[in-house]
């Protein structure tokens, strides 16, 4: 099974207390980078966190929820070695896994059902990476990277 790195702010918390017991319950590990509470937090805190986990190889995957998911899949991008993809459904979850090797998953903490929430991380657990010409584009992206020096 998998290592995941779970993250939110909080308003994302709900959601992620829900997704925990899911991953456990399918078998993989995670551990859990915050927030802890409903007290305001900045969400490119707790994306960078995760996305430093992921990166560093230390966890397969990464997972992380804000308001819409927008700022923490752009906080997260910002991370080499780090494709975070904002999925609202399964299938963009699948896509992302299969075209784009997507290591961090974004969802929106809010307006989503628990059913279709879970149903989407499952997906994207579940998905492996298809390689072939998908390979080719995901290397151009890594070009894309920027040394920050």
């Amino acid at each position: 099974m998998k290592r995941i790195a779970i993250g939110c702010d909080h308003r994302g918390l709900t959601l992620k207390k829900l997704i925990m017991p899911f991953l456990q319950n399918a078998g993989h590990s995670y551990q859990d980078f915050g927030c802890y509470s409903t007290d305001p937090v900045d969400y490119p805190d707790i994306a960078q966190k995760v996305s430093q986990a992921v990166a560093s190889g230390n966890f397969d995957q990464g997972i992380l929820i804000c308001n819409t998911g927008i700022g923490m899949s752009i906080a997260a991008n910002k991370l080499r070695g780090i494709r975070a993809a904002l999925c609202c459904d399964a299938f963009a979850a699948q896509c992302a896994r299969q075209h784009n090797d997507a290591n961090v998953l974004c969802l929106k903490g809010e307006d989503i059902d628990t059913e279709s929430a879970l149903e989407i991380v499952k997906t994207f657990l579940a998905t492996d990476f298809a390689g072939g010409r998908h390979a080719r584009r995901v290397n151009k992206i890594k070009a894309l990277e920027i040394e920050d020096n």
